[in-house]
């Protein structure tokens, strides 16, 4: 009777060890997919950083320009003050939201200054000014670059806590998911382009 109840434990002990063994490796795949995503979003926020960093010397130099549009100036001095003291959980849809905005309201106030700024020859004859824009144009690239990625890590993430049953394991241990980027709003419809004025 003994052997009997030594085998039955054997077994279950095997099949314990094999859980076990099977769920650490779901959980340390569910860490490293959250860590994935982290660094993900830590280059999202390194390139937006970059930008953030341009816009000073930007305005500095368009300031030089007697005549620029002071309303244009401020606008994105405000947006650059207000994006640099946010801060962003991925989880958390309405500091996701937030931050889309704020970087919507910097895309839209550099737009605002870049189309302002055609009107004024000298600026645009300064090398000063060519060169930061050329460098806010490629930062704008590495934006869509990193942005894309990010949703790459993130979908990658969301779909295997939201699989079976690695979904049971993350809920247990407070895996949450991660939010996308989307399209602005507006996004859909085509800009209107007009060359008569």
């Amino acid at each position: 009777m003994k052997k009997i109840w030594r085998s039955i434990f054997a077994v279950i002990l095997v099949l314990v060890l094999i859980f076990g063994w099977s769920l650490s490796g779901k959980y340390n795949t569910l860490v490293q997919l959250d860590e994935q995503v982290q660094t993900a979003w830590a280059q999202v926020e390194n390139v937006y950083q970059r930008r953030l960093d341009l816009i000073p010397n930007l305005v500095a130099t368009v300031k030089g320009e007697a005549n620029f549009e002071q309303e244009t100036l401020t606008q994105i001095t405000e947006a650059r003050a207000s994006a640099t003291k946010m801060t962003v959980d991925v989880k958390d849809v309405q500091e996701m939201t937030d931050f889309q905005t704020q970087q919507q309201g910097i895309s839209q106030a550099l737009g605002r200054l870049l189309v302002a700024s055609e009107n004024y020859p000298e600026l645009k004859a300064n090398q000063a000014f060519s060169d930061l824009r050329v460098q806010l144009e490629g930062t704008e690239n590495r934006i869509t670059t990193e942005r894309m990625n990010y949703n790459t890590t993130a979908q990658t993430y969301n779909t295997t806590i939201r699989s079976f049953p690695t979904n049971l394991l993350a809920s247990l241990f407070g895996f949450m998911r991660a939010n996308l980027f989307e399209a602005n709003e507006g996004a859909e419809v085509a800009p209107i382009v007009d060359f008569t004025n």
